[in-house]
């Protein structure tokens, strides 16, 4: 089993939950758990670089919120004021996009350049961007955006009606009763957010910049003496870390079609979570983005499960902090499980 006892887990989640969760077996439920899981996989993508360094940005949830009120509200008033919905919700996705690259410049270099603890850089980000949100959106959702606006976040590449095959990224025209047997194939969040992970996953693995990355959080003394600009790289990490929290949030705003500024509230410590049950160790060195994508996955199957189950929410959590445990327990006492072919 070695390194993939997370990958192992997430197989035997699915069998269990598909042989006794009435409905867990299906193409819509797993569909179901790609979208939901596209949030926190964004949070948890910037997160993995942050920890290899061996750092940590507590600042995500609350980055990912202000991002999807700045986005709904540049979306809202370009439209308002006469705007195109497609350029409006494109400038809004931009402005949303862009808005992450603030706090985490402001991150890097309290960390770098000034040497303050990452987990009270972070936490000190995490109350600006909350209250940022809450001032922008003056506490309230941002709604009545561009009608069209679901039609990224929740459509997909492909179409199925029984009677009339397949249909490429629109819907085919057809009867209200025919509604119940449209099949959505390939959800279009989760496309966005697998090419997104397929070029860091990149970056991270075969580029001199992930080297430089995983040489940091080895040995931070080493990688000075290297030469390598420890300053510089822990600066773009962070800002690597907060785009991608907006990233997260420019998804959540296409798929809700609002903007909120606790949207990422609830999924900052999943992200963490992720990250560490995908192999990654809080010491800082190691860890990949396949590994978390396995980690987001096994979270989101076992808030799915459970509820199909009919578990009480509660003992969601209760769940979760056990993987969390298992996962520190072997990254503490069985290192050769994750460590074997990273650097």
């Amino acid at each position: 089993m070695g390194r993939n006892w997370a990958l192992f887990f997430l197989i035997l989640m699915l069998t269990y939950f598909s042989i006794f969760g009435l409905g867990f077996f299906s193409l819509k439920n797993y569909q179901n758990i790609l979208v939901a899981s596209t949030t926190t996989l964004m949070l948890a993508a910037g997160e993995t670089f942050v920890i290899i360094t061996g750092g940590i940005d507590l600042s995500v949830g609350y980055v990912m919120g202000a991002a999807t009120v700045i986005a709904a509200l540049v979306m809202r008033d370009l439209y308002n004021s006469g705007v195109s919905e497609s350029l409006s919700i494109l400038l809004g996705c931009l402005a949303g996009l862009f808005s992450g690259i603030i706090p985490g410049f402001i991150n890097g270099f309290l960390i770098a350049r000034l040497k303050v603890p990452p987990f009270i850089a972070t936490l000190g980000m995490f109350g600006v961007a909350h209250g940022a949100g809450l001032i922008l959106s003056g506490g309230f959702p941002v709604v009545n955006l561009p009608p069209s606006l679901g039609f990224i976040g929740n459509g997909y590449i492909f179409y199925y009606l029984p009677e009339k095959g397949f249909s490429f990224l629109q819907r085919p025209e057809m009867e209200r009763t025919e509604v119940r047997n449209l099949v959505g194939i390939i959800p279009i969040p989760a496309v966005i957010a697998a090419i997104v992970l397929i070029i860091f996953g990149f970056i991270l693995a075969q580029t001199r910049f992930g080297q430089h990355t995983y040489a940091i959080g080895g040995n931070v003394d080493a990688a000075l003496r290297a030469g390598i600009p420890v300053s510089r790289h822990l600066m773009i990490i962070y800002i690597i870390s907060s785009m991608f929290a907006a990233l997260g949030g420019v998804l959540y705003v296409l798929r809700f079609t609002t903007g909120s500024s606790l949207a990422g509230e609830a999924r900052m410590l999943d992200s963490i979570a992720a990250v560490v049950i995908g192999g990654a160790s809080l010491f800082g060195g190691t860890g990949n983005l396949k590994g978390t994508v396995i980690g987001t996955l096994i979270i989101a199957t076992l808030e799915t499960g459970l509820v199909i189950l009919g578990v009480q929410p509660f003992y969601q959590f209760f769940a979760v902090g056990i993987i969390i445990i298992i996962a520190v327990l072997i990254d503490q006492f069985f290192p050769e499980m994750i460590y074997e072919d990273e650097s």
